[in-house]
């Protein structure tokens, strides 16, 4: 697949080889110069459209000025049959290069020939990457934190596709574990004060609060009656804990498919237990000296693995001692096993059993104080935790209404609910307002996402596409199709020719998104190619345009078209044809 951007730089570091091999045999430099240099997109296209520092950098090397060996490399240079249409030496050695017709013109031929994979780079070269998000304990409904981490890993999961990794979509469902107890011994309650009255039966303290269980005890109560009533109380939790999961996980798969995520596979947690995958970890742990036994319980080295892969990467002890780190129980004194003890052989599944080349998970940033320990972990193991293991770190969500922030707690069961989001907001502008930068925080205006004009991004993009298809369709009834080629030497407006630059970014922000691991450059991306096509199609008139510029015009505005469309394809937004 093209990428035209990179096509250019590549283009002129040839060129530039050539001409300073000619320079050379001239004497204008000396014999056997090797040039090496970066080219870049100038901020002011007065500088000219691309600038390489290749006479800068070749400097000491060489013995010459930068200005000297610019000229020489320009004087030397022949554009017959380029890309490019002039070339010119600014300040103390740049080497501006302007775009000619052709590269505009293949530009647009890459974009209409490979219409819904366009953007699709080999960056990732076929690795196997698991991108796991969300993996919300199934206790109680779906908040606006797993909203947010849902449009992020689905969006990411797009990107490292179209980047050309072989992508596998993981929730992680916490099946097992003191959550599960708790959400069992809440249900219990509430089901035992239907039958009791709720003065004769205490709520845990540290109970789950929300409408949703009480709903679930009800449920219990309708299908079972009083039988649990006087039942040991391990078995009424395990069948209140079955029962609450049982109607928990399809709801949860429900609103995210509703949501536009689904996934390649629910994980349970109880399976590793099941296994004994969770005791076959720890016990390699043991027996590469990485734990110990202290008042009973199992404990991981974890500070003296940290330590060691901080003395590797250059810290000194001093400044690790002033980072007072602390150990971790993997399994406890009464012979249950920790949440920690199955997420490492979690992530041992992922790389080991599994084979993964690498494994990506999004978490909310309260988890940050896991990462270095789980990948810690990780490399005691053997796997190479600290470069097979990347995490994305999300900030919270805040909910705005009438200027005002909507306070949320999940425990209490004051959360807004994935449901009535998407009850209240249209799942397009859900996923175009949470797939924003992961390390800032989200201000979700509400009254903003609901608007139908401009000021809301992710309707002033669509509203680009919808205007553009019934542009094509106004113009097809007058007799104006949609040409197989144009002359784009017609398309010499400066909105013109930004506009097909914009084209010709998306392979590169693709690379750079999944290099970065932030699908929020793709809408910053589309953000932009909006507004460069409204730009043009101000200035630019098409439909009482001349014959010839109008057919270029108008293959312009759909290439336009393709490319909103697979970009907004990429974060899971739709592109309406009419508005």
């Amino acid at each position: 697949m093209a990428n035209m951007i990179q096509n250019a730089k590549d283009s002129i570091n040839v060129l530039l080889q050539k001409a300073c091999e000619k320079a050379a045999e001239a004497g204008q430099l000396p014999a056997g110069a090797v040039l090496a240099g970066t080219v870049e997109i100038p901020k002011d296209t007065a500088n000219g459209d691309y600038a390489a520092n290749h006479a800068m950098t070749g400097a000491r090397a060489l013995h010459m000025a930068p200005r000297k060996i610019a000229e020489a490399l320009v004087q030397n240079l022949d554009l017959t049959d380029t890309w490019f249409s002039s070339v010119e030496v600014a300040g103390p050695g740049f080497i501006n290069f302007r775009l000619a017709p052709g590269w505009y013109a293949d530009t647009l031929h890459c974009v209409a020939s490979e219409g819904e994979d366009y953007g699709r780079v080999d960056e990732g070269h076929g690795k196997r990457v698991m991108v796991e998000f969300v993996s919300a304990n199934p206790t109680g409904p779906m908040h606006m934190g797993n909203a947010r981490g849902g449009v992020l890993g689905d969006a990411l999961a797009s990107v490292l596709d179209r980047a050309g990794y072989k992508v596998w979509r993981e929730f992680y469902v916490n099946d097992a574990g003191n959550q599960i107890e708790k959400f069992a011994s809440s249900i219990d309650a509430r089901y035992r004060q239907l039958l009791l009255g709720e003065d004769a039966v205490e709520f845990p303290a540290d109970g789950y609060q929300g409408e949703d269980i009480r709903d679930l005890a009800k449920a219990f109560y309708e299908e079972y009656g009083d039988s649990y009533l006087n039942k040991d109380v391990s078995e009424r939790h395990e069948a209140m804990a079955k029962f609450g999961l049982a109607r928990n996980i399809p709801k949860m798969q429900a609103d995210l498919k509703r949501y536009g995520v689904e996934y390649d596979q629910w994980f349970f947690e109880s399976s590793l237990h099941e296994s004994g995958f969770v005791a076959d970890t720890v016990q390699k742990l043991t027996e590469r000296g990485y734990t110990y036994e202290k008042d009973g319980a199992l404990w991981l080295k974890t500070a003296q693995i940290l330590t060691e892969n901080l003395l590797k990467a250059g810290k000194k002890q001093a400044e690790i001692d002033k980072l007072d780190l602390k150990d971790d129980v993997l399994k406890r004194a009464n012979g249950f096993y920790t949440y920690f003890a199955a997420d490492i052989a979690y992530h041992r599944n992922k790389l080991e059993t599994r084979g993964f080349d690498c494994a990506i998970n999004v978490w909310g940033a309260d988890h940050h104080g896991h990462v270095a320990r789980l990948k810690g972990a990780l490399d005691a193991l053997g796997l190479d935790g600290e470069h097979r293991l990347h995490i994305v770190l999300m900030q919270l969500v805040k909910l705005m209404s009438d200027g005002q922030e909507v306070r949320m707690s999940k425990r209490t069961g004051k959360a807004i609910s994935l449901t009535n989001l998407l009850d209240d907001i249209p799942v397009d502008s859900a996923r175009y307002f949470f797939n924003s930068r992961p390390e800032s925080p989200v201000l979700f205006d509400l009254e903003l996402a609901q608007r139908q004009d401009n000021e809301n991004p992710v309707y002033y993009v669509q509203y680009a596409h919808a205007r553009i298809c019934t542009l094509i369709e106004n113009l097809a009834a007058e007799g104006h199709t949609i040409p197989g080629t144009v002359d784009a030497s017609l398309l010499t407006d400066e909105t013109e020719k930004e506009l097909i630059k914009q084209l010709a970014a998306l392979p590169d922000e693709i690379r750079l998104a999944a290099r970065d691991l932030d699908p929020s450059r793709v809408n910053k991306y589309v953000t932009e190619l909006a507004a460069r096509f409204h730009r043009f199609y101000t200035v630019c008139r098409i439909k009482d345009a001349e014959p010839g510029l109008l057919e270029a015009r108008l293959y312009l505005a759909d290439c336009v078209r393709r490319v909103i469309a697979v970009s907004l394809a990429i974060i899971g937004v739709s592109a309406p044809e009419k508005m």
